[in-house]
Order: C-alpha cells, then sequence, then structure tokens
C-alpha cells in the first residue's frame, strides 16, 4: 500500500514536469554550459516539490553510474568529459599546450589529450600548471578553454612525516613558505622520518594529507635535489621513445666528407673540473693575412646537437618540455638523454666529434671583423679543467699543448678583452658557492669559486661566438630566439636610489642608464666594508634576461645583438639557434636511411612561426631551474651547518623587516632570521627608509650589510631554513607587554618609523 502511494506522487510530480532519465542525459550532454541542479531544474521549469524530485532523481542516476559530478558542482556522462573540468597541463605539442583531466574514471578508456586554447597573453600557462576549463568537441578530438588558474596550494604536498605526542602524525613541508604542519589522515605505510609526496584532502581549514608515495630518506644522498625536483615538477625521467630514439641517433655517421675537417687543429675544452658534459671548445692562432696584420683567427666549436635532435622527433618533444638541464650539487638533470647529453654530444679528448664551428676574425683592436659558421668534424686535443689551463699559463704547471694551443687562445683573448673593457659592460664580480661532496654524497664543504682569468677567457669567446650567431642569422633575415636583458625598470632604479641614500651615496634618476653607470657606482664604493651587499643591490635592480624572438638587446652585456648559441647540449634555445643557422645558411646533411627519426635538422615551419610562444616557455623553465638550483644550494648549506648549531659564526646583515632581521654566513651563504624577540629586552624602532632597527634605549642598531657575530641556533635542511640570535641577548624584562591592537606599531609614529616590542621567549617554526 505505501509502494503503491508513493508511486503516485511519483507519477504526479512527473506530470508536472520532472524529466525523465533520457531528457536529463540530453540536456547535461548537449548543454554549451556547466549543467548544476539549477540550471537542470530552470531548463524544465521545476519548482518547489519538483527540485526535490529532481535531486532524488539525480542521485539516483549517480548511483546506478550514469552520471557524476565534477567541478562547480556540475554534471556529466559517467565516463565522458564534462562540460567544465580540471585539467592539469601535462605535455606541449609544437606551441600548443596539451592538458589532461585531473580526475578521470572512465574505466578501460585513457584519459582524452586536449588542446588547451589560450586567450590573451600566452605563455601564462605551462606544463604543471591546474586549470578549470571549458571543453569542447572539434573534430576527432577535444580542446579546452581556460577559465581561471587553479592555485597550486591544491595540488601535491612534498613534506617528511613527523610524530607528535600520543602518536599522531603530522606532514612537515619541506617549502619554507608554507608554516603549518597538515596532519596526516591516511599515512598508508609511511614512516616517521619518511620524505613522501601526499595528496589535500578536505576543504580548508580541515585540510588533512593522504599520502601517496615514499621518496625514502630525506638525509641521503640526492634527496635534495630529490626534494627540488618534486617541488618544482621537473622532468626526471625520460619515455621509452625518447631513449630509443636517443640510441638510434647516437649511431648516425658523422658524414665526415659533408663537413669541414678540423681535426688537424689543436682544439681544447676548458671547462670546471667537476663539469658532467664538454660541449664547446676553443682554437686561436695568429692571422697569416697581411690585411689583419696583429690580429687573430680563432674558431667556437660546439656540439652538431641539431645534427641528432630534430624537430619535430620524440627527444625534440622532450627537450621543448625541459627547456635546459638543470645542475644540482650532486646529480644533473639532463635536458637530452645519456647517449647524447654525455656521450654523442660530449667532445671528448680523442675522439671524433660532430660540431658547429663559428670561425672568428679579430683584429688588433679585439674587434671581430668577420664571421662565418660551418658542419665541422673535430678531434678535441684536450679537456682541461680552468684550474689546469691557467697553471699552465702562469707557468706552476707544464702542459704540452702550452705553445700550439694555449698561448695563442689567450693573446687573442687579450685582444678580445680590450673590445670588452671599451664597451663597458655591467661587471659584477659576486661570489658563487660550491658545494663539495665525497663519494657517498656527503658534504665535505661549501666553498666560494675561485675567480680565473681561464674563466673569463671562454665567457668571452663564447660571448663572441653568440653576437656572431645573431648577427649571422640577422643577415640573411632569419628567426633568431634572441637572448635579452633589458634595462632596469624606473622603481627599480628609485629603490636602489632610496637604498644607496643610507650609507651617503648619490644617484641621479635623471641621467642615461648605461652598463657603464653601474660600473661607476662600483668604483665609487671603492673598497668599502658595504661593497659587495651594494653590488648585490644593484644586481637585484637589474632585469631578469629572457628569450624571444624580439630584439630589445641586452642591456648587461652593452650589445645590441645577443643570442645563445654555445650550449645546445643543456639549452633549448641554443639548439633552436642552431637549426636557424643550419636552414639560413644550407648546411642540411644528408637524410638517414630508413625513416626512423625526421629527415631534416633545420628550423621548420611551424618552429618559426611559434617562435613567440617557445621564447616564453624555455623562459619560464629556465626560471624553475634557478630556483631548484638555488633552494638545493640552500639545504645543502643547511645541512652543513647542521653541526655547528650552538656555535658563533662571522655573519653579515642582507635584510631588515619590523619583525627581525636576516643573515648570511660570510663565505658559504644561506640566509637566516634573527627573531626581534630574541633582540633584548627593549623596545626597537623600524626604520624603513633607512632599513634598520634600533633599539630605543640602547640605541644598537642593525642595518643591511653590517658585519657581526651571531649564535647559530637552528639549522633545518629540509627547508634550508636557518636561525640565529645574538650571542649576549638580554633576558626579558619583567611586566612587558605588546600593543595587542597593532603589534609590533607605535601609534602617532612617522609612517617609516615603526616602535616594535620585543622579548625573550621560545621561537617557534
Amino acid at each position: 500500500m505505501m509502494a503503491s502511494t508513493e508511486k503516485k506522487k511519483s507519477l504526479k510530480v512527473r506530470r508536472a514536469g520532472l524529466p525523465t532519465r533520457e531528457q536529463v542525459m540530453e540536456f547535461i550532454t548537449s548543454s554549451g554550459q556547466p549543467a548544476g541542479k539549477r540550471e537542470i531544474a530552470k531548463a524544465f521549469g521545476l519548482n518547489g516539490q519538483e527540485k526535490i524530485a529532481l535531486k532524488a532523481l539525480l542521485k539516483d542516476m549517480a548511483d546506478e553510474g550514469l552520471i557524476d559530478i565534477g567541478p562547480a558542482r556540475a554534471f556529466h556522462k559517467m565516463g565522458g568529459l564534462p562540460k567544465v573540468t580540471v585539467l592539469r597541463i601535462v605535455d606541449v605539442d609544437g606551441s600548443t599546450l596539451i592538458g589532461t583531466p585531473e580526475r578521470w574514471e572512465a574505466e578501460g578508456q585513457p584519459a582524452p589529450r586536449l588542446r588547451v586554447m589560450e586567450r590573451g597573453k600566452r605563455g601564462a600557462l605551462t606544463i604543471g600548471d591546474r586549470i578549470l576549463a571549458r571543453t569542447e568537441e572539434a573534430g576527432r578530438g577535444f580542446v579546452a578553454h581556460p577559465m581561471k588558474k587553479l592555485a597550486k596550494a591544491s595540488e601535491e604536498l612534498l613534506g617528511v612525516v613527523e610524530e607528535a605526542d600520543g602518536g599522531k602524525l603530522w606532514l612537515r613541508p619541506v617549502d619554507k613558505r608554507i608554516r603549518k604542519d597538515t596532519p596526516i589522515s591516511d599515512a598508508g605505510s609511511a614512516k616517521p622520518g619518511d620524505l613522501v609526496l601526499a595528496e589535500p584532502v578536505g576543504r580548508p581549514p580541515r585540510i588533512s594529507a593522504r599520502i601517496t608515495d615514499i621518496l625514502g630518506d630525506p638525509f641521503a644522498p640526492r634527496s635534495f635535489s630529490l626534494i627540488a625536483i618534486h617541488k618544482y615538477g621537473i622532468p626526471h625521467v625520460f619515455p621509452d621513445p625518447a631513449e630509443d630514439e636517443a640510441v638510434t641517433a647516437s649511431v648516425l655517421p658523422l658524414h665526415e666528407d659533408k663537413r669541414e675537417d678540423l681535426r688537424h687543429l689543436p682544439i681544447v675544452a676548458i671547462d670546471p673540473a667537476d663539469a658532467r658534459d664538454h660541449d664547446d671548445a676553443v682554437w686561436a692562432a695568429p692571422d697569416d693575412d697581411p690585411a689583419n696584420a696583429g690580429g687573430y683567427r680563432a674558431i667556437v666549436a660546439i656540439a652538431d646537437v641539431s645534427y641528432y635532435v630534430r624537430p619535430g622527433s620524440a627527444l625534440d618533444k622532450e627537450a621543448r618540455k625541459r627547456g635546459n638541464s638543470v645542475y644540482f650539487p650532486d646529480l644533473v638533470v639532463p635536458m637530452l638523454p645519456h647517449q647524447l647529453s654525455s656521450d654523442m654530444c660530449s667532445l671528448r679528448a680523442g675522439e671524433d666529434r660532430a660540431a658547429m664551428a663559428c670561425h672568428l676574425v679579430v683584429d688588433a683592436k679585439g674587434k671581430v671583423t668577420s664571421w662565418r659558421f660551418s658542419r665541422a668534424v673535430i678531434r678535441v686535443a684536450a679537456v682541461l679543467a680552468y684550474e689546469d689551463a691557467q697553471a699552465a699559463i702562469d707557468g706552476t704547471q707544464d702542459n704540452e699543448l702550452l705553445e700550439p694551443a694555449l698561448k695563442p687562445l689567450w693573446e687573442c683573448w687579450k685582444l678580445l678583452r680590450k673590445a670588452r673593457e671599451k664597451r663597458d659592460p655591467l661587471a659584477l664580480d659576486l661570489p658563487e658557492r660550491r658545494v663539495v661532496l665525497d663519494e657517498d654524497g656527503k658534504i665535505v664543504s661549501v666553498a666560494v669559486r675561485e675567480r680565473l682569468d681561464a674563466h673569463m677567457l671562454i665567457e668571452d669567446y663564447m660571448i663572441a661566438a653568440n653576437v656572431a650567431a645573431a648577427k649571422a642569422l640577422e643577415a640573411k633575415k632569419a628567426p633568431v630566439m634572441y637572448r635579452v636583458h633589458e634595462p632596469p625598470s624606473r622603481d627599480k632604479l628609485v629603490a636602489l636610489k632610496d637604498y644607496l641614500g643610507t650609507f651617503d651615496i648619490e644617484f641621479a634618476l635623471g641621467q642615461v642608464i648605461k652598463p657603464s653607470t653601474f660600473n661607476r657606482l662600483i668604483e665609487r664604493v671603492g673598497d668599502l666594508e658595504e661593497r659587495p651587499q651594494i653590488m648585490e643591490q644593484i644586481l637585484r635592480s637589474q632585469t631578469q634576461a629572457y628569450y624571444s624572438p624580439e630584439n630589445m638587446g641586452h642591456f648587461g652585456l652593452a650589445l645590441g645583438s645577443y643570442a645563445h648559441f654555445t650550449s645546445p647540449i643543456r639549452r633549448y634555445a641554443d639548439l633552436l639557434v642552431h637549426r636557424a643557422l643550419v636552414g639560413a645558411y644550407d648546411m642540411e646533411l644528408p637524410a638517414p636511411k630508413g625513416g626512423v627519426i625526421p629527415d631534416r635538422t633545420a628550423l621548420s615551419g611551424e618552429d618559426f612561426e611559434n617562435m613567440g610562444r617557445i621564447g616564453e616557455m624555455i623562459s619560464q623553465y629556465e626560471r624553475r631551474a634557478m630556483e631548484a638550483e638555488r633552494e638545493t644550494i640552500d639545504r645543502y648549506v643547511a645541512a652543513f651547518l647542521a653541526a655547528h648549531v650552538g656555535d658563533l659564526v662571522e655573519a653579515r646583515i642582507t635584510g631588515v623587516q619590523s619583525f627581525g632581521f636576516f643573515a648570511t654566513v660570510e663565505g658559504l651563504g644561506g640566509d637566516g632570521l634573527v627573531p626581534v624577540s630574541t633582540l633584548g629586552d627593549e623596545r626597537f624602532f623600524y626604520d624603513e627608509a633607512g632599513r634598520a632597527l634600533e633599539g630605543v634605549e640602547s640605541g644598537d642598531r642593525y642595518t643591511v650589510g653590517q658585519r657581526l657575530q651571531l649564535r647559530l641556533a637552528e639549522a633545518d635542511p629540509i627547508n634550508g631554513v636557518l636561525r640565529f640570535e645574538l650571542p649576549d641577548a638580554l633576558p626579558q624584562r619583567p611586566g612587558f607587554k605588546k600593543d595587542r591592537t597593532r603589534p609590533g606599531v607605535r601609534r602617532g609614529r612617522p609612517a617609516n618609523i615603526r616602535h616594535i616590542g620585543s622579548k625573550r621567549g621560545k621561537h617557534r617554526r
């Protein structure tokens, strides 16, 4: 009886307008907009009890596996692609980004790959990004129209499992910008101390973590690099097609008869002692042309990567996805597989190698008067470390190549150096940290790399070849992937002026800003104790270099045309320049037999049309690599200092804020905070313009650039964080309380002077 009554009610509602399952399904699959419960009710004119019945119907259809609910509470056909869904950018095809649904539950069906149709400024999206997108069928596939870029906070979490009192597990983040630990709701087989990947579960503020992958011991060799690889989503495993293609490409014939034979020349490669690959080598000799008396001929030979990695190939697609190699202290994530990056495209001593040769003619004043490019075969006479090449020149080490190779290289370089000095590019001599590891991957030392003439010699030869490549392509009106460095913005110059004012150094904003402007400024600073931090501030005032087919010049090098030509093993931009030269100067070689890899090595028409898009992408990948490398160095520094917690260290203040000041360990690097709460039992003013904290009673002043001794209070290798405190911090004054209405600020003071309360107490992470 009861069932009969319910059935009658159901029929009555349906007669009043409730759609059938078929009608609901047709509406969901044909709607051009997200189809949620509200949209379905509106489409069928439902109200009151009918909406309640619709809710029950939709639940039944979901339970039966007919429909599912996606983003914005919109329904879609189960196993199909929602009209609006969350996509993750996973690949790039030519210039088009490819996305796949983040959630895909159609059993037995592979997740679709959608072409992402960007609007507005291109390059806003890159591999690894998540977007909310509207999808539609187009031909035989699907396209996606981005509606919103989603925050990375909802992506995977990377951290270390920790156990609190009572046995509860927490995920401690490796990203120092994330201040809070996350409770773990599902640890799987993870144990305290494990480095793990996890996915967020729930909604703010009740987010928990479900562990999806155990990466191992965070303190094991290579773990610091592994943290950066996962945090930044750096592709580090080559797919099988790329690996197979690398094997095939590595045995391609050199075509010695079609290349310029330079094997008789004593060409040498000069690299860091710990270099993983060798993709450039140099040679020079006095010019025997009477018209160039006192001048030199030089060759910069670069591995002919374009011969092995061809446009549109699996190797090419993977190289573009990476953009560049990423160098960590303990490992390299290469742009190309091992068979190429450290074998056939590495210029090994005594072995024949395919090269792209840049031939330069340098006059007695150091000006490069002409250049030409050729595909060549070379045999490197020796691979020398910078230190060994320098020792040979200085006469402290014997080397059989001193007379035939090294001395001519140095004499030609002296001419190039003259031209460089006349050009007067930006000269910031800032130290570079080098992490030294033992065979087990343990830290031996963290030191500053020594700067030798040998370093500057190779740098100047590479710059000359890069300029020649750009100008050679311009002469043919061919596409160029320029390396662009624009002048500093006015905002950054104003900030620099304010900073220099704290040292009573004048800096006029009305002048024409050139690299020489900053060089003269550094000369005025002289040997002041603050010289290193002033150079760092000048560096911060510069814009970030990027890749573009539009030539905006290179401000830092004081050059009008500049491209990257010299490192195609590790930079995709250089590979594009090589391909453009092949096409512009008709240097194509016979195609390989069998058609296993593409025939052409020159720049493709598709790449020519999409140079702007490609430049934006590889610029983003370069910034990603720089951040990952820098963070990894910071973790190694923190690990090295962890054994010295409690010791006094020589430090220098690098930044001041209202909550404390940042300092770095002299000679090592690694920034750490000195919280204002540890500065003793007195109040401190924050002088925003002077970038200083000053004690009200003592007059103690902490300013940017100041050197002082600090006690290392904490060194956390997991996130690379250091914390310092004063060696003789005073105890807390009894009865002192902060202004809770606006912590750290006294009312009525000028805007640039903050009154900060400080009291001793346990610092909490």
